[in-house]
């Protein structure tokens, strides 16, 4: 067995120029994988991909509207093309979203914008790379949710619909695609410690919640949202893409239709 996780894999991350994508990138490459990286912002997808190449890795982008099926499905065609197929897609899109707001001030538009975004953009990219493995070529689809899928606390009802709904679609994602030899897993980190500072959307998404308890958002993760797991801590970006890489590889060939937790414990399955 190689050395390398992900030797000679073809890898598409939708998402790829964000905090999370990125890292899970970098790792890809680093563990042989030729990357394929799309998003809609051509100047982060660059700056991955300087990372990349620095390091010997090989790598592609392409500014995708990952919310237009047409240029999703015509992009999954691209690479399928250009590496005689896809082993693993992973979704790494972020979507904003409201929390901290509770039922009687919170609208109606923003209740659904993280449901009907995040589910969209997943349906989406799912069915564009589904096409394209399986078979005697093993495929993977990973996706992201958040503890708020099981989490039962105030103010976070779109966020916590639409992560339930992440994880519902790849169980039965999961089970439609095995006859296919496809595995499909989600990955369930809490808040990512240092996301903040590398520009992740993170900053935006707890100021609401932090100001109110009087802290920074920084402050807030580490000092509220951290105390509140087993291991008084969060996970790193390096922590979530090693795991990614690991579930990808031929290593958890017997891995489907579940949901790696890695939310130090915030939850406990």
């Amino acid at each position: 067995m190689s050395g390398l996780l992900l030797e000679n894999k073809s890898t598409v991350i939708y998402g790829g120029g964000g905090a999370i994508g990125g890292a899970v990138a970098r790792v890809f490459a680093r563990e042989g994988a030729r990357v394929f990286i799309a998003g809609r912002t051509q100047a982060k997808l660059d700056a991955v991909a300087r990372d990349i190449e620095a390091e010997g890795g090989v790598v592609e982008t392409a500014q995708v509207d990952v919310f237009d099926q047409g240029a999703v499905e015509k992009h999954a065609d691209v690479v399928a093309e250009t590496a005689g197929g896809i082993d693993v897609a992973l979704n790494a899109v972020s979507v904003m979203h409201d929390q901290g707001t509770l039922l009687a001030d919170l609208s109606l538009d923003e209740f659904m914008r993280p449901i009907d975004g995040f589910l969209r953009t997943l349906f989406i990219t799912s069915k564009a790379v589904a096409r394209h493995m399986g078979g005697e070529r093993p495929g993977v689809i990973l996706t992201l949710s958040e503890p708020g899928a099981k989490l039962a606390v105030g103010g976070i009802l779109g966020h916590s619909v639409s992560a339930a709904g992440k994880e519902a679609f790849s169980r039965v994602l999961a089970a439609e695609l095995a006859p296919s030899n496809i595995r499909v897993i989600g990955i369930r980190p809490h808040a990512v410690v240092d996301a903040p500072a590398v520009g992740s959307y993170t900053k935006d998404l707890f100021a609401q919640v932090a100001a109110g308890a009087g802290q920074s958002v920084q402050e807030f993760l580490e000092g509220g949202l951290a105390q509140g797991t087993l291991l008084k801590r969060l996970p790193t970006l390096n922590e979530i893409a090693e795991t990614a890489a690991f579930l990808a590889s031929d290593r958890a060939r017997t891995i489907t239709g579940t949901i790696a937790n890695l939310s130090a414990g915030a939850l406990v399955d």
